[in-house]
């Protein structure tokens, strides 16, 4: 018969770095820089919306329409675009992917797809 398991203790009594930060002594240290101190920093330049294309599409879908918005200008990053399609997605409420530079939209979406682009302020061109 094998010899029992030892137990490790779950709540064992902590230790080492926690006892260390318990006596640091805040006072008399410097402060540290004020963000409007520091004048080296640009402020982040906005970024154009530009115009888009919505596109419907139907082939090689399984009779299934897709709606795609394209024509994302090089300033857009592909981070902003994947977060434009998320946001998009949710106000269509609907299904998608990001292909690319473009975001497909499952379903009759154009409409929608529509409002919410230009709400954030792109210029809609294509599918009405």
């Amino acid at each position: 018969m094998a010899a029992p398991k030892q137990r490790i203790p779950l709540n064992a009594p902590q230790g080492g770095l926690n006892a260390a930060f318990a006596a640091l002594q805040l006072e008399g240290l410097p402060a540290g820089p004020s963000p409007e101190a520091d004048g080296n920093q640009q402020p982040a330049k906005p970024v154009r919306s530009g115009r888009v294309i919505l596109r419907r599409e139907k082939a090689h879908r399984g009779g299934k329409v897709v709606v795609v918005v394209d024509g994302f200008e090089a300033q857009h990053s592909e981070a902003a675009i994947d977060s434009l399609a998320k946001r998009l997605r949710a106000s269509c409420g609907c299904g998608g992917t990001v292909r690319g530079r473009a975001v497909e939209l499952q379903g009759e979406q154009a409409g929608r797809a529509r409002a919410f682009l230009e709400a954030e302020g792109f210029q809609v061109a294509g599918e009405r």
